[in-house]
């Protein structure tokens, strides 16, 4: 059956959203906004964004595990389900699984966004702080959408803002057949929404399982970072680092804070993350099964990822040495809770990240003193054997991406600081002999867009190559 972005079916996961919520009127006769008129059904809605969110075939799985996957932190063991083996090797087309669920799912995540932003609920004293929380929520949510498809399906923005990105969409037409924004377009809809969020949202103590003011103005730094904007990034990641009230974890609680599979209220380490409890896991298509070896066990580190942690660092203590299918490997435990009733909640943001953010904008500013005290928050915090980073120049901007590597390994990152940097991906031959060398040239560094999208749609157009 076609479909196209502009006619995605709500989905609204969670059992919160509730069935008179979905009742109120048929989905093909009006848009669902039209059904939200007070703030709990605002409520209830904003709380189907983020179950849309949590599903394997993209924040729950697919988008981190693709992000070491297709760079060089991981790779697929010869004993394996079966699953990611064209992004292991880069070989995947415009009809793969993985690719469409990426495109699909991300635009339902809009679709549902966007049904909270259009509602009309009528102000009230008592209710219009919630309501424009509830709002800055949802947009923030519609802006990570869009970061994470622009980020698989255009060219980097320090590559070609000008070329093609992928179609804006902002409130229900069920005919519209939309052309794709220019990439530069769809950053300046990011940005504006994550400012728009940022004023909106004023409530800050809630879980991390729910996104707050710094949260947004968090995703705003990486965006300026992704656009190579270093003044911006250093701006609003400085904000959070100095406003938001978050501490990073210490060595002695690291891998507790990573066992953990429940939100925190305590403001350490985590500022966001999807909360994946008993009852809305992803059961065997978790993100944690794809790397417990009691599990599929498939995701494998790599020996040039290990050997870049010092026997003192505490997140060497993550991969662990085995055998996996007759030969010795790296094991992966950053996810402790793969077998578990309760499985690994998927972080979306920590402080250490905003961290680094901050580090490596002070450090392409020039601002070393202050680039080095960044950098070295987190990586003391890490190996307390150690003294901290000195270096300068182009030895230190190097140092901040290495860190960004060991910190946020696993977490689906590494692939796409290697995009923005325009990088080489220089794999080790653990991978597949044909896909060692991913040259900045190389078309599948780009996703294609799915081909039920553009059969769906002719204005769509198709990324180079496919």
């Amino acid at each position: 059956m076609k479909r196209n972005i502009s006619i995605v079916l709500l989905i609204l996961i969670l059992s919160s959203c509730g069935k008179d919520l979905l009742d109120k009127q048929p989905y093909i006769s009006v848009p669902v906004a039209s059904s939200i008129k007070t703030v709990d059904e605002m409520s209830a809605a904003v709380n189907g964004v983020y179950g849309s969110m949590k599903i394997n075939t993209i924040s729950g799985r697919s988008i981190p595990i693709m992000g070491d996957l297709m760079a060089d932190n991981v790779y697929i063991s010869s004993q394996n389900s079966g699953r990611y083996l064209t992004q292991n090797n880069y070989s995947y087309i415009n009809s793969s699984a993985e690719t469409n669920g990426i495109w699909r799912d991300l635009y339902a995540v809009i679709k549902n966004a966007n049904n909270v932003i259009n509602a009309e609920v009528p102000s009230s004293p008592l209710t219009d702080a919630t309501r424009d929380q509830l709002r800055g929520e949802a947009i923030t949510l519609r802006a990570w959408s869009y970061f994470e498809l622009i980020r698989h399906f255009g060219k980097p923005y320090t590559v070609d803002p000008n070329s093609p990105g992928v179609p804006i969409v902002t409130s229900f037409d069920q005919n519209s057949k939309p052309n794709r924004n220019k990439v530069s377009e769809v950053y300046t809809q990011i940005i504006n929404d994550l400012n728009q969020a940022y004023t909106l949202m004023t409530v800050t103590n809630k879980t991390s399982a729910y996104i707050n003011k710094y949260v947004a103005k968090g995703l705003l730094a990486k965006v300026y970072l992704y656009m190579g904007d270093w003044q911006k990034a250093k701006d609003a990641a400085l904000d959070v680092v100095t406003n938001g009230g978050y501490t990073i974890v210490s060595a002695a609680n690291y891998v507790a804070y990573w066992k953990n599979p429940a939100p925190i209220g305590t403001k350490v380490e985590t500022m966001f993350e999807l909360s994946l409890d008993a009852a809305t896991n992803n059961g065997t298509s978790a993100l944690a099964y794809l790397y417990d070896p009691a599990g599929y066990g498939d995701m494998l580190a790599t020996n040039d990822l290990n050997n870049l942690y010092t026997a003192t660092d505490i997140r060497k203590s993550f991969i662990i040495p085995g055998t996996r299918g007759g030969s010795s490997v790296l094991i992966v435990n950053k996810y402790q809770n793969g077998t578990n009733t309760d499985k690994d909640d998927v972080k979306m943001m920590r402080i250490s990240e905003i961290a680094l953010i901050l580090a490596e904008a002070y450090a392409r500013l020039n601002d070393e003193t202050n680039a080095r005290a960044q950098l070295n928050s987190v990586a003391t915090k890490r190996d307390p054997s150690f003294t901290g980073y000195t270096s300068t120049g182009a030895q230190l901007i190097e140092d901040i991406i290495t860190e960004r590597r060991k910190e946020l390994a696993f977490e689906g990152e590494r692939f796409h600081d290697l995009q923005r940097l325009n990088r080489v991906i220089t794999r080790t031959p653990q991978h597949p002999a044909s896909a060692q060398t991913i040259t900045t040239d190389n078309f599948r560094r780009i996703q294609p867009i799915p081909l039920a999208e553009t059969d769906a749609n002719p204005n769509i157009g198709q990324n180079p190559g496919y």
